[in-house]
């Protein structure tokens, strides 16, 4: 049944975008550089902004559920598909992580040292564990927990924003230190992280009233309305806190510098309540993709086991659970958001270089379609190069060993499907 009108899907977009990330990357971008971070979220903005152009006119092509991974599959075949939806796969077990760490550290304002040491590990323990539980025993009950954590994240994110614009110490601004180029694109490619998830409006495409239409706006209004949301927040947070670089929980100290303990606490509440919903999304979602490979034959049959009783894709659940685990326990918040980052910029591109092969194969004009093509697919396949270029070797290393998995598992899937067909 298509239900799904433009503003559901603007919502669902919002709701993607938002996430866990503002919650701790302004002080991260702070420290890298100081009052001038603001032009890095609007930096930020305009690149995954064309991005999210070729986005639009891509999905004004489909009517079909997938996302990313229909896009990449439709037009450049099986592996490159496969290699994006195991790329978004990474992406979300590694954000999983990363936000189990930033769940630990805002709840240390209430507990504090149970963000570090002993407590960190067991806190971690505890929410990975409670979430693969709720998981296995039904995906009704996991979205149902997802749903009510995400209504409330956006009410206080706006509050802060507005508010907090009347306690800002403008003279802040007033001289404004121009950043290195090396700190200003580590910054950027950072910021990513806070501002994807827009292809979440993408993926339930076959649920739309009028999916050729409405999601490409719906795309391009989510983007619009968190850039503002997010813009406001990191200038409250510079404003108001003079030590944001040195925070572990950015939003909720500046609270407290401005309306004192309680709006902290409230903030601090705010991103508790937002981290968990995030988590509790992703390992709803995260899960799905392996289970769908392995569907298909291209995973291991372990990924599709379902549980006996309650028809879970009990495989695939707990290695997600187990791979995020480990992840968030080994990492940093950053450096697991950079990962994350990576994964994902690599699933954008191939998307961003479907849009004007996509279009040559057509039949008349989508109803979203770029002008000056193909401006905006080279310029956004540009700029995620330019991106790439910001990460350390490590990281882009550990992203290519991962593809290169990825496509080992692929071939080797593949070699095996006609001895089965022949037994």
């Amino acid at each position: 049944m298509r239900a799904l009108g433009r503003g559901d899907l603007t919502a669902l977009a919002v709701n993607g975008i938002i996430g866990a990330g503002i919650f701790g990357l302004p002080s991260a971008v702070a420290g890298l550089l100081g009052n001038a971070s603001p032009i890095a979220f609007i930096a930020c903005a305009a690149i995954v902004g064309i991005i999210v152009l070729c986005f639009a006119e891509i999905a004004s092509h489909f009517h079909e559920t997938g996302g990313p991974y229909l896009y990449a599959r439709s037009v450049f075949g099986g592996l490159v598909g496969f290699e994006v939806g195991w790329a978004v796969w990474l992406a979300r077990v590694s954000s999983f992580a990363a936000n189990s760490n930033l769940l630990i550290s805002y709840f240390g304002f209430f507990v504090p040292g149970a963000d570090v040491g002993w407590g960190r590990i067991a806190g971690i323990t505890t929410v990975v564990a409670f979430l693969t539980v709720v998981n296995v025993r039904g995906v009704v009950l996991g979205a149902h927990i997802g749903d009510a954590f995400a209504i409330v994240k956006i009410i206080p994110l706006v509050a802060f924003g507005t508010i907090g614009l009347l306690f800002v110490e403008w003279d802040t601004f007033a001289m404004i230190r121009v950043p290195e180029s090396a700190s200003f694109g580590s910054a950027v490619l950072l910021l990513v992280y806070a501002f994807t998830g827009f292809e979440y409006a993408a993926i339930p495409a076959g649920e739309a009233k009028d999916p050729k239409k409405d999601i490409s706006w719906a795309l391009v209004y989510a983007l619009g309305i968190a850039a503002a949301i997010y813009l406001a927040v990191q200038v409250v947070a510079v404003g108001t806190l003079p030590t944001l670089a040195q925070s572990e929980r950015p939003l909720a100290d500046a609270g407290r510098s401005f309306l004192g303990p309680v709006a902290g606490g409230m903030m601090a509440l705010a991103a508790l309540v937002s981290i968990f919903g995030n988590l509790s999304a992703v390992m709803l979602i995260g899960p799905r993709l392996t289970y769908a490979f392995a569907e298909r034959g291209e995973f291991p049959a372990f990924f599709g086991r379902l549980h006996s009783r309650f028809r879970t894709p009990v495989g695939s659940i707990v290695v997600f659970a187990l791979m995020g685990w480990l992840l968030a326990l080994s990492g940093t918040f950053v450096w697991l958001a950079t990962i994350s980052v990576v994964a994902r910029l690599g699933a954008y591109m191939v998307t961003c270089a479907a849009v004007p092969i996509l279009r040559k194969r057509s039949e008349g004009r989508p109803a979203f379609q770029l002008m000056f093509d193909p401006l905006f697919p080279v310029l956004a396949f540009i700029l995620g190069i330019w991106l790439y270029a910001q990460t350390n070797l490590d990281d882009s290393l550990a992203f290519l060993v991962a593809v290169v998995v990825g496509g080992i598992v692929y071939f080797g899937m593949r070699r095996r499907q006609p001895q089965k067909s022949t037994e």
